[in-house]
């Protein structure tokens, strides 16, 4: 069985992306950490599409939740192969670095950038050895320009372009791809609050993303077609540059 893991796939830009991996035919993996009841919206939504998929509930900052909750999956379907790993999960917890405090800093790099390195070891090995696999990094447009107020954020994302480019070097040959995409302004939960009707003006395309628009992009780059992209870098963000 080809199974896809979304980590955050709960809610906004995970559920849409879980929604698209189904619809290739994929079992889909709904790794969530609290909201259980979005997540069993989610599985439901796939199930109700003619997709199969169950959830996998841990908190993908903390390396023994990982090892214990995702090594023991893998350990226990050894006939089945993940071929699609999408790390989409993220934290934001602004603040201008003058005021920043020690665990804004550390807890915005371990979600957003350690998890990437827990996960992804874990599911590389079975992809090295069925030499296939898709890796995808939701990044951010923070992350290729900087933005003020969010200078732990800017990091973790950069860090993980870095870290995209370096192991899709590494594993080209094995027939694995490794990107990443950077959504612009996303209509979700993240973006509540923020000021469209402003914000939009600075926008070519005149308007905030659809969770669907990014997940198109996810599935375009899963694709066995897509074989000859790594380690790019897919802004999705309506025409918006720095």
């Amino acid at each position: 069985m080809k199974c896809a893991l979304v980590t955050g796939g709960s809610r906004g830009i995970g559920k849409a992306i879980c929604l698209k991996m189904a619809e290739m035919g994929y079992h889909v993996l709904v790794n969530f950490q609290k909201n259980s009841e979005q997540a069993e919206d989610t599985l439901a939504r796939i199930c109700k599409s003619g997709g199969s998929g169950e959830l996998l509930q841990f908190d993908i900052s903390e390396k023994a939740q990982v090892n214990q909750i995702l090594g023991k999956w893998i350990n226990g379907h050894v006939e089945n192969r993940i071929e699609v790993l999408v790390n989409n999960a993220a934290i934001k917890d602004d603040s201008l670095m003058f005021w920043m405090k020690d665990d804004q800093w550390e807890r915005v790099v371990k979600t957003n950038l350690n998890s990437f390195f827990f996960i992804t070891r874990l599911v590389l090995n079975g992809m090295l050895h069925n030499r296939y696999g898709r890796i995808i990094n939701m990044v951010s447009i923070s992350g290729l320009k900087g933005l003020p107020g969010q200078t732990n954020y800017s990091a973790a994302k950069a860090g993980l372009i870095g870290a995209t480019k370096a192991l899709a070097q590494e594993v080209g040959r094995q027939g694995i791809t490794v990107n990443a995409i950077a959504p612009g302004l996303i209509r979700t939960e993240m973006s509540m609050g923020m000021d469209e009707a402003e914000l939009r003006k600075m926008i070519p395309a005149n308007r905030f993303g659809l969770p669907e628009e990014v997940a198109f992009a996810v599935g375009f780059l899963a694709s066995p077609g897509a074989g000859y992209i790594s380690g790019q870098v897919l802004s999705v963000n309506g025409g918006l540059y720095s």
